[in-house]
């Protein structure tokens, strides 16, 4: 994947989920192992067999958005300009004339402007055209995440959308990872967002046989690597990191939580939208990434699993795990936040690489919740049901996504 000249590192996070509209309010919550799912509110779900969903709650586009550009937006840009606030707060990175053109955006989604779509075409289909939103297109495609981010901060680098599904945040840390170390910029402001909460998405994934019906119990509905396991549950949210040239970090003297030091990447090429059973994707995956980190299998301290409490997925990716850490499997920490945060679908690979970010920053392992059923087939340590204190040096985030994308990051902790 080329030669690496320069080191990259994480300087500044941001994140909005059903656990948190800040990182520290999401790290509380992992601690705490709070559920975000509950009852889906957005619209009448009557006639809907999935009825619960991960909602960010509270959520006021104001405090992040001037009022007037807000209808410009969809929600999942707004989730986007929310969490790279946060993350440029974080990183006190400051943008001008003097390196506006060192500075990239790249954030993707693997939907987009869903919601905009959905209420521009009943409109249209209702012969309503002048009741049409002039604003339709701008706020649902996708690459318009980056580009209200560089409009914003008068970034003139990179800046475009990746699409992916679910391992679509992943995929955008890589390719800001990957401008960076080239040359083409010093700083990449990288990550991922989702707003798929309508009607056509749910009933989509409803039909796909994809979610849980665990609709009576919502905060025990995500259950990843349980028995008892029937399904993800479709959450909305962003998380965006910042990343720097490691001299540019040096030399603004500002914090650096991590260095990105690795990927992985491998397409299932079976089915678009259950994995290959014998984990064939995620196990190339797994051993890409440590082949380009330059690590072995023991020197990974914990995996984020991609682990989304789907029957076929957490056995395949434990089966992967098995094959590409050997010895060391029984013994690696695994554990999915998607058991508290549900499925952030395009968004999950980038805030759960934050999750990794912040058990490197405070040493403990997050716990995967709801975990009551072991499973004979997914027998492996999943962190069960509270957060354990452990030595993290290097950890590994998994995203899977439909069509058979598999993507994984590998970040360490910095030590200069």
């Amino acid at each position: 994947m080329g030669e690496k000249n320069r080191r990259v590192v994480v300087t500044g996070m941001g994140m909005v989920t059903p656990i948190g509209l800040t990182v520290k309010e999401n790290w509380r919550s992992i601690l705490e192992c709070r559920s975000g799912i509950g009852v889906l509110t957005k619209f009448d779900i009557t006639n809907l067999p999935v009825k619960i969903a991960g909602e960010v709650k509270n959520f006021n586009p104001e405090n992040y958005i001037d009022k007037k550009e807000i209808k410009k937006m969809d929600p999942f840009i707004q989730f986007t300009m929310a969490a790279t606030k946060e993350a440029m707060q974080d990183s006190h990175l400051m943008i001008d004339e003097s390196n506006s053109e060192r500075i990239g955006v790249i954030i993707g989604s693997g939907q987009g402007g869903i919601t905009t779509i959905e209420q521009n075409t009943l409109k249209a289909h209702n012969g309503s055209i002048n009741r049409i939103s002039p604003f339709l297109i701008p706020s649902a495609l996708i690459n318009l995440a980056s580009g209200q981010v560089a409009i914003k901060y008068k970034i003139h680098g990179p800046s475009y959308g990746i699409v992916s599904a679910c391992s679509t945040g992943v995929h955008a840390i890589a390719d800001g990872y990957y401008t960076i170390m080239r040359g083409d910029a010093d700083a990449m402001i990288v990550g991922g967002s989702e707003a798929t909460l309508v009607r056509v998405a749910m009933s989509g994934f409803a039909k796909a046989r994809a979610l849980s019906l665990r609709n009576n119990e919502p905060e025990k509905a995500s259950r990843p690597f349980d028995l008892n396991r029937d399904g993800f549950v479709s959450s909305e949210g962003a998380g965006v990191l910042i990343l720097e040239d490691l001299d540019l970090a040096k030399n603004r003297g500002v914090n650096i939580y991590a260095e990105v030091i690795g990927f992985g990447m491998s397409t299932d090429a079976f089915h678009v939208t259950a994995p290959d059973p014998q984990g064939l994707g995620p196990k190339l995956c797994m051993k890409n990434a440590l082949k380009n980190s330059g690590i072995q299998p023991e020197d990974v301290d914990y995996i984020n699993a991609h682990g989304t409490s789907t029957p076929l997925n957490d056995v395949t990716e434990t089966k992967a795990v098995k094959e590409v850490f050997g010895n060391c499997a029984y013994k690696l920490p695994i554990s999915s936040t998607k058991s508290m945060t549900g499925h952030l679908l395009g968004a999950a690979g980038a805030i759960e690489a934050i999750y990794c970010i912040k058990a490197i920053e405070h040493q403990i392992l997050p716990p995967t919740i709801n975990y009551e059923t072991p499973d004979p087939e997914c027998d492996l340590d999943y962190v069960p049901n509270e957060p354990r204190q452990a030595k993290i040096e290097i950890t590994l985030s998994n995203s899977f996504g439909f069509g058979g994308t598999n993507a994984s990051v590998v970040l360490k902790r910095f030590r200069g």
